[in-house]
């Protein structure tokens, strides 16, 4: 099936050159910081995480929604999800491998990753994060080629790929809450101090990853001509409807608790967050937007007739991308910082060599997610 991915038309070719051009570029960035360390973007002493972690946060939880189809499909028999459960399982693999590479890019020197690995230590949750992170890329490609490979020649795939797929239920799971207790785990940021980290990790990529898979999946049947069928779209619209919901939730429920209970400390973040502290709204404007996109796709994903038209919940699953990324990039790691220890107030901007490595380490998961599906696309055909 390989080959298939040196075959293709115009749209194809010029989908790669792009993702290949963009990657060259972010590449080119990423050596200057090689060379000159992590003080050509903008984090520093008081902001030591930014836009590379916010990145890495949020397509763990891009990776970790395909349980979301792999649960009812295999241990539900739900048929629904049978033309569009091998996109999910292929987007996991790409997120897995968008997530890992932030993770190498913050290191600054790529060459840390080997200490991890020479070595380990038990007691680091980074350690058992890059431990679960890499199981789950694995067992999602597995499984995927697998299926996809019977599903081709039309035979029933290995008995033996049953237990992997259920293993990777719990694996995804626990691909996201050990990412939270990387935060959690944290005892001298309140920001973050909160049991309610984990689940609202897993309410929010709930909602971002079947949004995205929606999208690529309409993108397939506009240029590949690959039909995920209207009942599976309507099923996964449905998920995403009920986790955007319950994420709104989570977030209306630490407000509660943090300004109704005047714990000082940790209303300062989120006072930093959604009015301003001390004259920096930085992050403000951003926090708004994603609440307001949030309550706006409620309502339209609530309403049946609009949630069924394929424009309008193309148009919703880029809002629902778009408020997840803000709150749970920018909103949940740059105020964990903001304001310092000290109490001073330093906020974080991006500089233009850190965007441009952070746009080659997305095309380099679109690149890879682009030939996994062009195998797809064959094998369907076939």
């Amino acid at each position: 099936m390989i080959e298939n991915i040196f075959r293709g038309g115009l749209k194809y070719w010029a989908t790669i050159g792009v993702l290949a051009l963009l990657l060259a570029a972010g590449a080119g960035a990423y050596l200057q910081q090689f060379e000159l360390g992590l003080s050509i973007t903008g984090m520093g002493r008081d902001v030591s995480w930014g836009l590379y972690i916010a990145n890495f946060t949020f397509f763990v939880g891009v990776a970790a929604s395909a349980v979301m189809l792999v649960l009812p499909y295999y241990l539900h028999n739900e048929k629904a999800f049978k033309k569009i459960i091998i996109l999910g399982e292929f987007l996991a693999v790409a997120a897995c491998l968008v997530a890992v590479t932030f993770v190498l890019v913050d290191l600054g020197q790529i060459t840390r990753v080997f200490n991890m690995i020479i070595y380990p230590t038990p007691s680091s949750i980074l350690f058992w994060d890059m431990v679960v992170l890499s199981i789950y890329l694995l067992l999602n490609l597995i499984i995927g080629w697998i299926t996809l490979d019977a599903e081709n020649k039309g035979v029933t795939p290995p008995g033996w790929i049953k237990a992997l797929i259920i293993i990777s239920i719990p694996w995804a799971i626990s691909i996201h809450t050990v990412t939270a207790f990387i935060y959690g785990g944290l005892g001298a940021r309140p920001f973050w101090l909160t049991a309610l980290l984990a689940p609202r990790f897993l309410a929010s990529a709930f909602a971002s990853g079947p949004a995205l898979l929606i999208l690529l999946a309409l993108t397939m049947k506009k240029w590949g001509g690959f039909d995920p069928g209207k009942e599976s779209l309507d099923k996964v619209a449905k998920i995403v409807t009920y986790s955007i919901i319950v994420t709104l939730f989570f977030l209306l429920l630490e407000l509660f608790t943090v300004f109704y209970s005047q714990e000082p400390e940790a209303m300062k973040h989120f006072q930093y967050l959604l009015f301003g502290l001390e004259g920096h709204y930085g992050l403000v404007p951003w926090m708004w937007l994603s609440i307001t996109l949030m309550c706006a796709s409620i309502v339209v994903l609530l309403n049946s007739n609009w949630r069924r038209n394929t424009a309008v919940l193309a148009g919703v699953c880029v809002a629902v991308l778009i408020a997840i990324w803000i709150d749970k990039g920018l909103g949940l790691v740059i105020p964990g910082f903001i304001p310092a220890q000290s109490g001073e107030v330093v906020e974080y901007n991006p500089t233009l060599p850190e965007v441009m490595i952070m746009i080659g380490v997305w095309s380099l998961g679109g690149l890879v997610l682009a030939l996994l599906y062009k195998v797809v696309l064959a094998a369907r055909k076939a």
